[in-house]
Formats: C-alpha cells, structure tokens, sequence
C-alpha cells in the first residue's frame, strides 16, 4: 500500500473509531461510579484507612480495590459534576477504540480488517463502557497484548519496561483483575514449552553431540577417537533426518501452527518480576488475596455479571463463536498455537462468568484479526489493498463516513435527553426528603443493593450498596450482610426478624419491589415519603 494512501485511510479510520466511541459512552451514570466518587474523597480527606466509613455497620473492614481510580474519578467531579465524568468516560472510550485500531493494525499490517474489527468490537463492547474502573483496564489489557507481542518480535528493552509498569498501575486502579495480567503470558508461554517438548530429541541429541566434541578433543587413542566421530556422525544424521521429517509435519499441520521463539524465555523473566509488583501498593498485599476472596464469596452467584452466560440470550456472542468456528472448520487457515490457548481459555472464562465476555472479544479480536488477515493472504492477496484505495477516493469517503455516522446515530439517539442520574432507577427526591426530615446521626436505613452507592454518596449511613465484597462474610469477620440482604430482599424469611436484629429505624424500598407488597400493609411501618419510583417507612417499634 501506498505511504499517502495508508496515511489518508489512518485519518479516516482515527476520526470515525472517535465519533463511534463517542456515540457508545453512556450519559446515565452506573452505581459503582456514586461510591467512587465518594471514596475518592473520603481518601483525599483521611488517607487510606481500610476501614468503611458510609454503611451503618460497625468496624468494618475496606480494601479500597481501585483506590488511585477513585480519586481521580472525585477530583475531575469536583472541578467539573457529572459532565466532568462523562468527558472522562468518553476520553477512555475514545482511547479505548484507539488502542484497539493500533494493535490489531501495528500486528497485522492490515489496516482495513483492524479498523473494521475495531468498530466491531467496540459495539459488541458497549455495554461495558461505563465510568468504572474496568474501563481503564480494557485499555491496559489490549495495550499489554500489543507490548508482549512486539517484545517477542523485537525483544527491545522499552516493551519489557513498559510490561511491568502496567501490573503497577492495575494494582493500584483495579486490583481485582490484577491476577487477571498474568493469564495474558500463558498462551505464548504454553506455545514455548509444546514447541520445546516436540524438539526434544534434537535438543538432547545436540547435548550429547556437544560432549562427545569435548571428549573427541582431548582423545590420545586413534580407535576409540574414531568410535567417537562414528558416533557423532550417526547422531547428526538423526538429526537432519528429524529436521526433515519434523518440517514435512509442519508443512502438512492442517490447523495449528507451533512457533518456537526464544524470547519467550525473557517473557518469562518479566512476568517473575511482574509477580512483585502487587507490593507496590498501599494496601499490604491485597493484590494477591482479593480476587481468591471474591470468588470463595457468594456474591458471585447473585450477581447478574458474574453469573454464567447464557448463549441464547446473547445472539451476538454466539454469532461471534460461530464466526470463528467457521473460519476454523471451512477454510484451511491455520491458528497459532498461542492463539488456540488464548481463544479457549478466553471463551471457558467467557461461559462461565458473563463478565469476562469482555474480555473474549477484547483479546480475541487480534486472534480473529490475523485469522482473517491470513484468509486474504491466500485467496486475495491484494485484495485489502485495493478495497483500502479504494475507500480513500471521494465517493468512497463519502460512503465510509455516512455508514459509520449512520451507526453512531442508531446506538447514540437513544441517549438523547438521558439525565446524568435516573430518577426511575435512583432515589433522588427521597434522598432529599431523608437529609432534610431525618436525623442522620441515629438513623439505621434498609435499602437495596442498586442504589446505595447514591445514598451514600449523598452522606446517608446505608444497609448496603454495590460494593458486594464489603458485605460478604470472606472480606469482613464473618457477617453476612450480602446474603441477609437476599433473604429480605426475595422474601426468603420473615423480614421483620431480620430488621429486629439489625434494629432498623427506616426503610427505603423501590414501588414495585416485593418488599413493599408485605410493609405497605404492615402496621408497624408508617409510610413518610412517596414518588413515582419510591417509598420511605418508619418502623415503629
């Protein structure tokens, strides 16, 4: 492809993967982003305490998982409210498309594939882009692919510094997923030690080569000097025998392609030091535990991103392994290993917790990349290129443009006139109503899991919030609040028991939640405060 060409096309494809991410950032705010906001400031005001100061529970224990995130988030809201979030959530999309564009294009060479497969990609991502921390790890996760990649290739040193800078700012932005970093190095490490085990035999037989040299130097004897170079001679030749019958294999490996790199061995020396990077943190190892904590809880099996997937529910993931199984059925590409390792694992984790389907089409969208970048090479070599030119003349900016503005309007009209906080989904009048009419001091408040985080960020003690492990049993002394709030929330117990031992004083609860069917007629709860979305009751006794 031609330099002005390629030029031309990059601008093109940078303007519109912008526009697109911009038109995927969301405007209604999450709830994890209230107690961000919150903990920011708690930390800027008191330091990292690791204790919770906005539940009504006593003494419990806080691990700030993404502590440096909260206090960026709490410093752009002050300077600039909601709209500053928005920026900033709209920043990290934008970066993230970008990051995506660049390592699919700086891998493959194809700039066409990688720009399509980035608007791909991001749309099938949308529902993940939110003003959360998870956020900023997409971007270092694809960012960590493209280092790993091009230190293989080139094994300069600047890709192996900034390999172990990123675990350092993931422990200290989101720590939950900083185990998560190290599975990105076994594919390419489980390719290296298949690709060694297959050659094996030459690996020991040049060993024993190696030794009978040493001892056919220092030999006085004629014969048994001659014994010696007989031997050698017989290994070599079972060697070039093997080379030969190991090349004919891999020439005629119908799908998987072994590449045996050797700096993979220093790959493994960055991830080692890696591993000592989770002590580079205020919060006294907490990368090693949490994520094993989180998982021994049973906050996972309430919550609805961390429950297995469910194919027929998600057209468009299935549609996406049905792509890839179709390259890998019908046509005669080959896949690398490492990628077979990385696509599997990926769609295992991806089945198994509906979370990590980010993660699937995050990572995998270079595996399907160079998967079709190797159809192309085959079938229409120039293809691409011609299509890239192509694209670059008048009419075809002209088509470009007007698809992917098109797409922008079809997922971004329907955020038009969206508020910064739902009313229907967060308690904003109510709030008002319990600050200017309750006594903040002694009050013990029942609410529900999807809102706390914008009580408490209105400085009102809660029952609980979205922070799920803070709650659960594993994470602070045995109380299970997490699963009380279950019971109560599903009618699974008689709530009155459960509000008796944790002497509520108030509750607040949505309309429509089972909940209020049972207190709305209760005697002892006297109704304060009613809106379109929700009640507010006394508890009289």
């Amino acid at each position: 492809m031609e330099n002005k060409t390629k030029i031309q096309f990059n601008v093109i494809a940078v303007i519109l993967i912008i526009l697109f991410a911009i038109s995927l950032t969301p405007i209604t705010l999450q709830n994890d982003t209230f107690y961000t906001i919150k903990i920011g400031e708690h930390i800027l005001e008191n330091g990292i305490d690791m204790k919770d100061p906005f539940s009504w529970h006593e003494n419990l224990p806080y691990t700030y998982p993404h502590w440096a995130y909260d206090v960026a988030t709490y410093i752009i809201y002050s300077l600039w409210g909601y709209f500053g979030i928005y920026i900033a959530t709209a920043i990290l999309s934008v970066i993230l498309g970008l990051a995506i564009y660049m390592t699919n294009s700086k891998i493959t060479k194809n700039y066409l594939t990688s720009f399509v497969i980035t608007i791909g990609a991001m749309y099938l991502l949308r529902d993940f882009i939110a003003a959360r921390a998870q956020l900023l790890t997409f971007i270092l996760f694809i960012v960590t692919i493209y280092f790993i990649e091009k230190f293989l290739e080139t094994k300069k040193k600047r890709y192996a510094v900034a390999l172990i800078i990123i675990p350092i700012i993931i422990a200290n932005a989101h720590l939950a997923v900083w185990p998560f970093y190290f599975v990105l190095y076994l594919p390419y490490i489980g390719e290296y030690i298949i690709a060694i085990l297959s050659q094996s035999d030459l690996i020991i037989r040049n060993n024993i080569i190696k030794i009978l040299k040493k001892k056919l130097l220092k030999e006085n004897f004629v014969d048994k000097a001659n014994k010696i170079k007989e031997k050698i001679a017989k290994l070599e030749e079972k060697n070039e025998t093997s080379k030969i019958r190991k090349q004919k294999l891999k020439e005629k490996a119908y799908k998987l392609e072994v590449v045996k790199n050797d700096n993979v061995k220093w790959l493994i020396v960055i991830m080692i030091i890696c591993l000592f990077t989770g002590l580079l943190t205020p919060l006294h190892g907490t990368p090693y535990t949490y994520l094993f904590n989180t998982m021994q809880g049973n906050t996972t099996q309430h919550i609805s991103e961390h429950l297995p997937l469910t194919l027929i529910n998600n057209i468009e993931f299935m549609a996406v392994i049905v792509l890839f199984l179709a390259i890998l059925i019908f046509t005669d590409t080959k896949i690398r290993l490492s990628d077979f390792f990385m696509l599997a694992g990926l769609l295992l984790l991806a089945l198994k917790t509906r979370r990590q389907v980010s993660m699937f089409v995050l990572l995998c969208s270079l595996i399907f990349n160079r998967l079709l970048c190797r159809i192309f090479d085959k079938y229409d070599k120039n293809g691409c290129d011609k299509f890239t030119k192509l694209i670059v003349t008048l009419p075809g900016k002209i088509i470009t443009i007007g698809l992917i503005l098109l797409c922008c309007f079809a997922v971004g009209y329907k955020k038009i006139g969206n508020e910064f906080v739902s009313q229907s989904s967060y308690p904003v009048q109510a709030a008002e109503y319990i600050k200017e009419n309750i006594d903040l001091e002694t009050i013990r408040l029942y609410n529900e899991y999807n809102y706390g985080s914008y009580l408490l960020m209105q400085g009102i003690p809660v029952f609980i919030d979205s922070r799920a492990d803070l709650y659960s049993p594993e994470f602070n002394k045995g109380k299970d609040i997490f699963s009380d709030f279950i019971d109560i929330s599903s009618i699974g117990l008689y709530y009155e028991d459960k509000f008796e031992e944790y002497d509520i004083t108030h509750v607040i609860i949505y309309k429509n939640a089972k909940l209020n069917m049972f207190i709305s007629r209760d005697e002892n709860y006297k109704e304060l405060y009613s809106d379109e979305y929700f009640c507010i009751y006394e508890r009289l006794n």
